[in-house]
């Protein structure tokens, strides 16, 4: 499907509409937008090469393809209408910033049935990866190692005349995507560690982010595009399975959050620190949480309703989340209408908060530096 037919998207929904002044202002003053995600047109007449390393969070299709892993209806139901691969209703984050440099949808790494089509990047991020422990799959390093795979391979048929791949200037100017940690941070609470020995574990996850992002730099990498990750506490699964539910003004898992914020502290000094030491290179971080949880806290405001209780399971009150009956798995009920609804299956966002998250990206507001999408451009 050609880039322009990705970008048919359905009207604002009217809760979005309080904030579509806001959006343009940004757009007028800076620049960056000729308007919000899922617009038919774009300033990026050449957009970038994209690589993306992840989990769920922007996972499109790699565990499905990769693992054989099935990712079922009512996944998908909003706006492709059938199971991508993707665990959500429609879009995740890092689609709408796809679509607003007017570049199609990133392919899993994993997709042999994809018909190779790998022109304007490719997606090694999958469901479940964290950074530790190492040589898993998938874990981050993994995902690098594939990375360093795939460059010689494509450079490989390049040199022997293949066309319609990726040349040397294109993993030169690519933009680097990386957005994990989440599972590090879960896992090390779902496995009963302690919240001192879940701290104590961050500047090992961290080490691994640096790890990463040096050997990517050593590839050849310049352009570096970096989330945090969003607040724990909050999703449903966690707050239906957690043993000690101590909760913030907003229903959430204190500790949960509080060791996201940790993390986060430490993934923002990280990008500073390298800043310097990666010679004429761009690292730009970007506050997830922040973004997320204002849409918690403001559910309402932003036409939510029970921001903590999932659109997709089977679980009752007060978080419809049931960890032996999924979204996608028998037993399991969708909501009607997932565009009142934060959570889509208790840990991943519904297509509707996607998109308000990936246009609060879009506005700079919280990123530093404060960096449009759009400069990632190729001139």
């Amino acid at each position: 499907m050609p880039p322009s037919l990705y970008l048919l998207s359905p009207p604002l929904r009217s809760s979005h509409r309080l904030f579509f002044p806001l959006f343009c202002f940004f757009f007028v003053s800076s620049l960056i937008l000729c308007s919000l995600p899922g617009s038919a047109s774009s300033p990026c007449e050449n957009p970038p090469v994209i690589f993306n390393f992840g989990d769920s969070n922007s996972d499109t299709g790699g565990l499905a393809a990769g693992l054989g892993f099935p990712v079922n209806s009512p996944n998908g139901r909003t706006f492709f209408h059938r199971s991508t691969g993707r665990l959500c209703d429609g879009r995740l984050v890092i689609d709408f910033l796809c679509q607003s440099l007017n570049t199609s949808f990133l392919t899993p790494y994993l997709d042999s049935l994809a018909n190779s089509n790998f022109a304007n990047g490719a997606n090694f991020a999958i469901v479940g990866s964290s950074t530790l422990p190492k040589y898993v799959p998938f874990s981050l390093n993994i995902q690098v190692m594939q990375f360093i795979h795939f460059k010689a391979r494509a450079l490989e048929l390049v040199t022997s005349g293949a066309k319609g791949l990726i040349g040397d200037a294109g993993f030169r100017n690519a933009l680097y995507m990386i957005d994990i940690g989440q599972n590090d941070m879960a896992d090390s609470f779902s496995k009963n560690m302690s919240y001192a020995q879940v701290i104590k574990r961050i500047p090992s996850v961290i080490t691994e982010i640096r790890n990463a992002m040096t050997t990517l730099y050593d590839q050849g990498a310049r352009k570096f595009w970096v989330h945090n990750t969003g607040p724990l506490g909050c999703l449903p699964q966690k707050l239906s399975l957690a043993q000690e539910k101590e909760l913030d003004h907003y229903g959430c898992l204190s500790r949960y959050n509080s060791a996201a914020k940790l993390f986060n502290e430490g993934l923002l000094h990280l990008c500073q620190e390298m800043r310097p030491q990666l010679k004429d290179a761009a690292i730009v971080y970007v506050d997830v949480y922040t973004i997320k949880y204002d849409l918690i806290a403001n559910s309402t405001s932003y036409g939510f309703s029970s921001p903590l209780v999932t659109c997709c399971g089977n679980g009752g009150p007060p978080y419809n989340y049931n960890i032996r009956s999924t979204c996608g798995n028998p037993g399991s009920e969708a909501c009607r209408d997932g565009s009142q609804f934060l959570s889509w299956d208790g840990i991943h966002y519904t297509e509707a908060a996607n998109e308000i998250i990936a246009s609060k990206i879009l506005s700079m507001d919280h990123s530093q530096p404060r960096t449009p999408f759009d400069f990632f451009c190729q001139g």
